[in-house]
């Protein structure tokens, strides 16, 4: 909320708005799906844009609930991105989610680590 609230209120009405996220997934499950994201991961953005969306709202521009679902979906949009998935910037437009190797998979002694030098 723009009138700078206190964070005690803020986390309260984001604890009873959690709802909402619940129903944006459940709404959109089969487009998380085919975009291969994890559920968690898509809850733990949209909980992210729940917070900054109570922090934001300006009570002028409508009802907060009306407020909360816009900026859920659009949350939603964003979540397939690149750097969204691998928490990589910069990332090219082509780059894909299979294209990163974790540290511990790259190992000297491995054979994954003889063919990513080869590569």
């Amino acid at each position: 909320m723009k009138d700078n609230i206190s964070y005690e209120l803020r986390n309260r009405i984001v604890e009873e708005h959690l709802h909402c996220i619940d129903t944006v997934i459940r709404q959109n499950w089969t487009l998380i799906r085919a975009a291969r994201l994890e559920r968690d991961d898509v809850y733990q953005q949209l909980a992210l844009r729940l917070i900054h969306c109570v922090d934001t709202y300006d009570p002028a521009k409508g009802r907060l609930e009306q407020h909360i679902y816009a900026q859920l979906k659009y949350e939603l949009l964003n979540c397939k991105e690149v750097r969204r998935l691998t928490g990589i910037t910069n990332a090219p437009k082509d780059f894909r989610r299979g294209n990163v190797i974790s540290i511990d998979a790259i190992r000297e002694d491995s054979g994954l680590y003889r063919d990513y030098l080869a590569a």
